[in-house]
């Protein structure tokens, strides 16, 4: 009950403290809305604001599921290949040096203003998280697991896919949990550099009107959609990783 009741308590008393401090310092609502305005705006737009957020969220779940993909597959290559790390892990870091909102205009240019540009740019960010984490797991098995299966005679490919990848299916849930947190923004800066649809667009388009209490309704209603993205991934991962040890506080 208190995991529910806790965060909402939170929630209750961020709302109150900022109704508080725009009543007191008596901003303009066109700079800072309260919580009240903005919660007005969300329910007078709210069909227009889902109808966007629906295609902010599928965009982030082909997202993810491009760079988990591609991120698994790299990250299968790293770790069974010398020549595949020496030619391609300096591409997989340098991918990571540029920003991602550098490339955004290269892919609505090549992919076009559709949904296409959005996905790649959700995946490019989603893609390096992924390959690290589950690189990392693949390469850092168990010394005695590998010396008793080639003591046993296994072949390389069995000792991949029935040791070695098991071992590191939880390092491979730990970089799958970052690219949910982090789906929302390759996501919404396609849709900033280009796009006719979802969160970003809005939230541009409320800005350059100057509807500020609607621009804060979409970035709430993208911040609960990242929060619950976030937390059915882990979910998920719970159930298929279920070997995965929690050593948390159970409060």
């Amino acid at each position: 009950m208190m995991r529910v009741l806790r965060p909402l308590l939170v929630l209750a008393g961020v709302c109150a403290a900022w109704e508080l401090v725009v009543r007191a310092t008596g901003v303009p609502h066109y700079i800072l809305p309260g919580p009240v305005r903005v919660a007005n705006a969300l329910a007078a737009q709210h069909a227009f604001i889902l109808e966007n957020a629906a295609t902010t969220l599928l965009e982030m779940l082909l997202g993810m599921l491009l760079g988990v993909a591609c991120g698994s597959v790299s990250a299968l290559l790293l770790a069974q290949s010398r020549a595949v790390r020496r030619w391609f892990l300096p591409l997989v870091l340098a991918s990571q040096a540029i920003p991602v909102f550098a490339i955004a205009p290269l892919l609505v240019l090549w992919l076009g203003f559709g949904i296409a540009s959005k996905v790649a740019a959700a995946a490019l960010i989603i893609f390096f998280p992924v390959t690290s984490a589950f690189y990392d797991g693949l390469v850092r098995t168990e010394r005695g697991w590998l010396d008793l299966a080639h003591v046993m005679g296994a072949r390389p490919a069995a000792i991949l896919l029935r040791l070695r990848v098991p071992a590191a299916l939880p390092a491979l849930a730990s970089g799958i949990r970052v690219a949910a947190a982090v789906a929302p923004i390759g996501a919404v800066i396609g849709e900033w550099v280009g796009a006719s649809a979802g969160l970003g667009f809005l939230m541009l388009q409320a800005n350059a009107q100057m509807q500020v209490d609607l621009l804060f309704a979409a970035l709430s209603v993208l911040a609960l959609f990242a929060i619950a993205f976030y937390a059915a991934i882990d979910r998920l991962l719970r159930l298929l990783v279920p070997w995965q040890p929690v050593t948390s506080d159970s409060d």
